[in-house]
């Protein structure tokens, strides 16, 4: 359990530091205030449920 956990949380703030440098580099809206913790946490989702595949 502490592994999904630790992995989602991972994926999440990945997703958040690309989103993130994304914005800086002007490829992404620097306005969406909390969208951006949403957008974070779907492509998170999205992270967290492809990548452990291709590890095993």
């Amino acid at each position: 359990m502490r592994k999904i956990i630790w992995l989602y949380l991972s994926s999440f703030g990945i997703m958040f530091a690309i989103i993130s440098w994304l914005q800086e580099s002007g490829l992404f809206p620097t306005d969406i205030g909390a969208l951006k913790g949403v957008t974070a946490l779907v492509a998170g989702t999205v992270l967290y449920l492809t990548v452990p595949r291709f590890l095993d």
